[in-house]
């Protein structure tokens, strides 16, 4: 069992070192690394981004007010994005309503309010 111990150690140890050599940005078998090393400001001014990205997320997004609806920056824009969306869905999915049905009825709605407003108009005038 001690036999068994010993003969996982070492790989682990290799793979430990190989994850701190990509993490530290350098081979301990090159030479070179010393003069890479020589100016901290390099070093500085590369940024590591998970799954090797050069942007931050928010410019792939292509900035601005979408971007920041997707990654949540402005939670009760965010919030009622999400909760009109599952409006949308609950009145399409779940109570099977139509698309030409609900806009059929948004126009007759807007046609007697429009209707109502100009005869309310009227009496008021007069």
């Amino acid at each position: 069992m001690a036999d068994h111990e010993d003969s996982t150690s070492p790989p682990v140890e290799s793979m430990m070192e190989k994850i701190s050599e990509k993490i530290h940005g350098h081979d301990s078998s090159s030479s070179d690394s010393d003069n890479e090393k020589s100016s901290p400001s390099a070093f500085k001014a590369k940024v590591y981004r998970i799954f090797g990205r050069e942007k931050p997320v928010h410019k792939v997004l292509g900035g601005g007010k979408p971007a920041d609806v997707v990654l949540w920056r402005n939670k009760k824009i965010s919030a009622g994005v999400l909760g009109g969306a599952t409006a949308v869905w609950i009145l399409f999915e779940l109570l099977e309503y139509h698309l030409l049905t609900l806009v059929c009825h948004c126009s007759i709605l807007a046609l007697a309010i429009l209707f109502l407003w100009s005869n309310a108009t009227t009496f008021i005038n007069k």
